[in-house]
C-alpha cells in the first residue's frame, strides 16, 4: 500500500487536533468494519467556520483525512464546507489507496454532521425566542 507524501505528512504532523470548548456543532462518525472513529468540533462566526478541531481513532489514512478536512474547512462558509466531498479530500491528499478511500468518506461525513448539528441547534434557539 503506497501513500502519497501529503498523506504521510498529515499523518506524522496532523493539524487542528483536539476539541473545542463549547463547540457550536459536533459530528461523530465511525466505521465498525475497520474501527475508525472521528469526531469534528466546529466554531462558527458570521456563517464561517472560525475553528475546526478533530479527534480520530484509526489508521494513518483516517488521521491524515481528518487533518486535511479540518484544513480545507477552516474559514469556509457553511455552504462551501458542505461541498467538501470524499473525492476532493482524496485529491487534496494526492490520492488514497482504494482500500482506504472509505476514510475520506468518514472525514467529509463527520464535518457535514457537525454543520448539521450547528444548524439544528441554531433553529432550536430561534424557535425558543
Amino acid at each position: 500500500m503506497q501513500y502519497s507524501k501529503k498523506v504521510l505528512e498529515h499523518f506524522a504532523n496532523p493539524r487542528n487536533v483536539g476539541e473545542i470548548e463549547n463547540p457550536d456543532g459536533v459530528g461523530e462518525v465511525g466505521n465498525p468494519a475497520c474501527g475508525d472513529m472521528m469526531s469534528f468540533h466546529i466554531k462558527v462566526k458570521d456563517n464561517r467556520l472560525d475553528d475546526v478541531k478533530f479527534k480520530t481513532f484509526g489508521c494513518g489514512a483516517a488521521i491524515a483525512v481528518s487533518s486535511m478536512v479540518s484544513e480545507m474547512a477552516k474559514e469556509k462558509t457553511l455552504q462551501e464546507a458542505m461541498k467538501i466531498t470524499p473525492s476532493l479530500v482524496a485529491d487534496e491528499l494526492g490520492g488514497l489507496p482504494k482500500q482506504k478511500f472509505h476514510c475520506s468518506n468518514l472525514g467529509a461525513q463527520a464535518l457535514h454532521k457537525a454543520i448539521r448539528d450547528y444548524r439544528s441547534k441554531k433553529k432550536t434557539k430561534r424557535a425558543k425566542k
